[in-house]
């Protein structure tokens, strides 16, 4: 089961995570990546993990998140933290989600 509320995330561990990713220029108006773009994500266990337990680049045409099971199958049930960013073709770099919550939810299976 996946739900998202607000930035938090909540995924049953071992299942499919599709959520779509949008984008906002500085006026609030929606931005579609451009050639050269690079949108990323990274969940870690604790901000001052050194590297991400899941790293992702999104898709700039699909602008979707997509975990597959594998991703998650062995992680422990808990809450973790992720953010997402991207960088312009020109080198800029913006961190659009920080601070978010992903929760791994306990299954039976």
């Amino acid at each position: 089961m996946v739900s998202v509320e607000g930035t938090t995330i909540r995924l049953t561990r071992g299942d499919t995570l599709k959520v779509s990713v949008s984008l906002k220029d500085q006026s609030g108006k929606a931005y579609t990546p451009m050639v050269g773009d690079v949108i990323r994500f990274a969940m870690k266990k604790r901000y001052d993990d050194p590297e991400p337990l899941i790293y992702k680049v999104i898709d700039n045409e699909m602008l979707m998140l997509v975990l597959e099971p594998s991703d998650t199958k062995d992680l422990a049930f808990g809450e973790y933290v992720y953010d997402m960013e991207i960088t312009f073709d020109d080198g800029t770099v913006d961190t659009f989600i920080n601070e978010a919550c992903f929760i791994i939810a306990k299954e039976v299976m």
